[in-house]
């Protein structure tokens, strides 16, 4: 009975994270098309529309926003129209709290990410942290070499960014996105182990030699 139910389990670990997954992408293509759709319906005729073409609008729509947010002033007024959203009351928890999560989501893909590296928290104790820029920290603490490192929580989202001298941290020898992985999921996702390197993640003259 405990082998059948140790065997469940393991098909359920292995059928879940893709049917979720799937599940998800299948969520977020009927939204788009429900709502682009509605929009089209009310704009054009109804004998012009065909099923998916909500969806083909809604992503050339997302498409677009992606590329206004490149264009010079949206990005003020988009912080303009942030701070105003961060002044009413209950929308401002709202709104932070999901920004929050897909800010979580794009650091591995941030360039603000430099390297990652293993913080000394002294008692032979390590912590997987990301060095998110030397400026800021020579900026704070002018007398000190200190380095902002941003330390994520495990099975949570959030972390937290300490400003720690530059010789208690070591560069390990991992990419972003995986050191991010081990970090969000205490280490049970990573079978492999990456060798800490001798020498200290970058100098202080810019953020753009971190990684080397």
């Amino acid at each position: 009975m405990k082998n059948t139910l140790k065997l469940v389990l393991q098909g359920l670990g292995t059928v879940l994270p893709l049917g979720l997954t799937i599940y998800a992408i299948i969520w977020l293509a009927t939204v788009l098309e429900q709502l682009a759709g509605q929009v089209l319906l009310f704009i054009f005729p109804r004998t012009l529309y065909f099923p998916g073409l909500g969806l083909i609008a809604g992503v050339g729509m997302l498409f677009v926003v992606g590329l206004m947010m490149n264009m010079y002033g949206m990005r003020h007024l988009v912080t303009i129209g942030d701070r105003i959203i961060q002044k009413i009351p209950l929308v401002k928890s709202i709104y932070a709290s999901i920004k929050d999560i897909i800010t979580v989501f794009q650091l591995g893909k941030s360039s603000d990410l430099s390297s990652v590296v293993s913080v000394d928290m002294g008692n032979n104790i390590y912590q997987i942290g990301f060095v998110t820029g030397a400026k800021t920290g020579k900026r704070l603490f002018p007398d000190q070499d200190r380095v902002g490192v941003y330390l994520p929580m495990s099975y949570q989202i959030g972390g937290f960014t300490m400003y720690v001298e530059r010789e208690r941290l070591t560069e390990l020898n991992i990419g972003v996105e995986e050191a991010m992985r081990i970090a969000l999921t205490g280490g049970a996702q990573s079978e492999k182990t990456a060798p800490r390197k001798k020498k200290a993640p970058a100098s202080a003259n810019g953020d753009s030699k971190e990684s080397n």
